[in-house]
């Protein structure tokens, strides 16, 4: 049995419920996801190219026959983005670790312009793939 003052709940932080959402909290945390996804599943699936290129023309077809369907053209656009995400968000740190883009306002318009650039190099890059191979007019 406890003798002493009686024990009280501490305080929660205030922190979830006074802070907005905003780019800059966003292009953080997606920037974290992304890195993770990219180490893991990008490794993994470059691994598993290289495996299937020595392995020879049998191997390899299965993983073009794999990479080529929806599902698998799927996860490379997925992976193409979190690429593009994960780049434009570490040039945005290089820039504020030299000690620019403090400003509120500035950093809020780079970490949407992070947002926007990497979603239409994304869709430039597969506009020219599958553009090269005949699946777009």
């Amino acid at each position: 049995m406890a003798t002493g003052p009686s024990r009280q709940e501490r305080p929660l932080s205030p922190h979830l419920s006074i802070w907005k959402w905003r780019p800059n909290m966003a292009v953080s945390i997606v920037h974290r996801v992304t890195g993770q996804a990219l180490a893991f599943l990008g490794l993994l699936l470059f691994a598993w190219w290289l495996a299937a290129a020595a392995s020879g023309p049998g191997a390899y077809a299965v993983f073009a026959s794999l990479a080529g369907h929806w599902a698998g053209q799927l996860v490379l656009i997925g992976i193409t983005w979190a690429f593009f995400q994960h780049l434009l968000s570490g040039l945005r740190h290089l820039v504020m670790d030299a000690g620019f883009g403090y400003a509120p306002a500035w950093a809020q318009r780079s970490a949407a312009l992070v947002f926007l650039l990497a979603l239409v190099l994304t869709v430039l890059v597969w506009a020219a793939v599958l553009g090269r191979r005949g699946l777009l007019p």
